[in-house]
């Protein structure tokens, strides 16, 4: 809703750019308090952090890109990131290609290393959603029915019972009510950190947290989709590639489930 947070000397700094390097930094102290329960040094838990950032930067532009090349102008669009063109499972593939890197050059537990991320991911998710919502990208599809469309948050008798209308200048169509599903996304993310903080503290084996946080994204994804104005369904099916991406993130997640239960690895760093 603000694209821009303030300017300075005429250099305007974006709300999106500030609200995703607030979730980094938040996700980086998490990880590392996380980290210690595990037994994970801090040095080894930092540099599992940049790597993850830093491939998962790298993928989620990718996946845009390959998803959106529409919205790619000029050569230098390209890296353009600032923009909010980015792709979360593009992000959380290239995270996990990070994460497995830094996992085999320190010797770590890559489970163990899967349950620190999950929650830490899922709230530095939560706040970039809204960072979303600040630049418009990522918008729902069009509310029908309704009669209010000057700019703002309007409720409604209906789920999810309050819709936006963003302003002249952001991603998302100008004066057209839509379904909040930035707020939405954010408000779900924060749930499953909430969740994956309680089973992260109980944990019967590792990789518990990881798995479950697939699961409960998965699903919120899928359910999300049909909400979302971005991607079109692919003709034919009815359905969207991120609404097959959670299909095959939550069947592979009820796998590992059962099988790291199985053969579980010794739990925590005590």
């Amino acid at each position: 809703m603000f694209p821009t947070l303030i300017e300075v000397f005429g250099v305007k700094i974006s709300t999106y750019g500030v609200l995703v390097a607030i979730g980094l930094i938040v996700a980086y102290f998490l990880s590392l308090r996380l980290s210690k329960r595990e037994g994970i040094p801090p040095e080894k838990a930092e540099a599992v952090f940049i790597y993850a950032a830093l491939f998962g930067i790298v993928g989620s532009r990718i996946a845009f890109i390959v998803e959106h090349p529409e919205d790619i102008e000029s050569f230098w669009d390209v890296f353009a990131i600032w923009k909010g063109g980015v792709s979360f499972y593009g992000g959380l593939a290239g995270g996990i290609l990070g994460t497995i890197v830094a996992v085999k050059r320190h010797s770590l537990d890559l489970w163990k290393v899967a349950d620190v991320a999950a929650p830490s991911l899922a709230l530095a998710h939560s706040i970039g959603r809204l960072a979303c919502t600040s630049a418009g990208c990522c918008y729902g599809r069009p509310v029908p029915n309704v009669e209010d469309v000057s700019v703002g948050i309007h409720f409604m008798k209906d789920f999810p019972f309050f819709y936006v209308v963003f302003p002249s200048g952001a991603v998302a169509p100008y004066g057209i009510p839509l379904y909040p599903t930035q707020i939405m996304e954010a408000v779900g993310n924060f749930v499953i950190f909430i969740i994956l903080l309680l089973i992260f503290k109980r944990k019967a084996f590792n990789g518990e947290v990881f798995v479950i946080y697939m699961i409960l994204y998965g699903t919120e994804r899928f359910a999300l989709e049909f909400y979302r104005g971005v991607t079109p369904p692919i003709e034919g099916l009815g359905l969207t590639w991120n609404q097959i991406a959670s299909i095959l993130m939550v069947g592979l997640a009820v796998v590992l489930f059962f099988v790291l239960r199985r053969s579980p690895s010794p739990v925590g760093g005590r």
